[in-house]
């Protein structure tokens, strides 16, 4: 395939899921001699971007203001002085502008046109940018069934199924009599000492998260007499103290509040699954992927989850055991107690890993660019 330039447009480069994807393709990109290109506002992702051989340009195109439209002209330019080849929309105000700007190139010149669907956004017009792809990358069956159910005009062979993927190298296998992980998370957080089992729910401090349902089944538990720990990894962030004050108490009322953790996010989130003995993904909103699954699962160790959405795709692909019908309480607990007490047997092998879904995307890119 002949060198590519390929521009990737989105609102910042801080952190998120949105965020990890576009620098694991720039870093695809480079690594099979291609030139890429980030346009975001900047942020703590952007050494990372720019080590990798990649280059970024910095716009505020994220910003929901009428003055954000003057950035149409600044793409246009770049697209045409860069002889992109291809432009990648991840974001729906990136997407309009960048669209925009697309079509203002005349067409023996102008980039190819790709999206992604990292999520579920809210329909309507606004949103319905995200599937004006030649191709429109959905990041799991669920949003693809998602996009051609609320956008049904949507032509569904332009459709492409890329699960984000898991690097078992930053997620390797640890066996679960191996205490080390245990241990050193312990030496930091001394209340998760012992040989109590430790639940640990990974996600940011916000209610859509499902921490509530994670404290009431550690209640649970315990009045069906199995003690266990809690974890809540990454809630307690600047300007969510509120939020975690409120489950303070809720678990203080339940009578688990010795039993309970609430930690900033932390770099060693590998360490802190080899550590636990069930992973709970709870979230109410269903997740567009789950990556969390498969990043348990990759680790070693079991998942428990609402059956919807993202994660319910995996867990019925991957771990059925772990699947229970959202809100159902008593079958969470009682699943709870099964896969603690009779661990399952988990997949040896992820198929849905970072190489495949970047060797996927960078297809993409060469079938339209021909």
């Amino acid at each position: 395939m002949r060198r590519l330039t390929v521009v990737q447009v989105l609102p910042a480069l801080h952190s998120g899921g949105v965020e990890r994807s576009t620098l694991e393709i720039a870093r695809a990109l480079v690594a099979a001699g291609h030139r890429a290109i980030v346009v975001s506002a900047g942020g703590r992702l952007v050494p990372a971007l720019l080590e990798s051989g990649a280059e970024h340009l910095t716009l505020d195109i994220g910003r929901k203001s009428l003055l954000t439209l003057r950035h149409v002209a600044s793409l246009r330019r770049l697209f045409t002085e860069t002889s992109a080849d291809i432009v990648h929309a991840r974001s729906r105000l990136p997407a309009w502008l960048g669209w925009y700007a697309v079509r203002g190139i005349a067409a023996p010149q102008r980039p190819r046109w790709v999206t992604t669907m990292h999520g579920l956004n809210s329909p309507g017009r606004y949103s319905g940018i995200m599937a004006s792809g030649e191709r429109v990358i959905c990041v799991s069956r669920t949003v693809r069934d998602y996009l051609l159910r609320h956008y049904p005009a949507t032509d569904p062979d332009k459709l492409r199924v890329i699960p984000r993927g898991v690097d078992a190298a930053q997620f390797p296998r640890v066996g679960r009599n191996d205490r080390r992980a245990r241990l050193a998370v312990a030496a930091r957080h001394p209340m998760l000492a012992g040989e109590a089992p430790l639940l640990l729910l990974p996600g940011r401090g916000t209610r859509l998260k499902g921490h509530a349902h994670a404290i009431q089944l550690l209640a649970d538990l315990r009045q069906a007499g199995q003690v266990a720990l809690l974890w809540l990894v990454g809630a307690r962030e600047p300007g969510r103290e509120a939020y975690v004050a409120e489950l303070e108490q809720l678990a203080q009322q339940l009578g688990v509040a010795g039993q309970l953790l609430i930690s900033e996010p932390i770099s060693r989130i590998a360490e802190a699954y080899a550590a636990s003995d069930l992973v709970l993904q709870l979230s109410d909103k269903p997740e567009a992927f789950g990556r969390t699954v498969l990043e348990a699962l990759s680790v070693g160790r079991p998942v428990l989850g609402w059956a919807h959405g993202g994660t319910g795709e995996l867990l019925a692909e991957l771990q059925p055991a772990g699947a229970v019908a959202h809100g159902d309480a008593g079958l969470l607990v009682r699943r709870a107690v099964e896969l603690l007490g009779n661990p399952p047997p988990l997949p040896t092998r992820i198929p849905f890993t970072l190489q495949a879904m970047q060797r996927a995307t960078l297809d993409v890119y060469a079938e339209l660019a021909g």
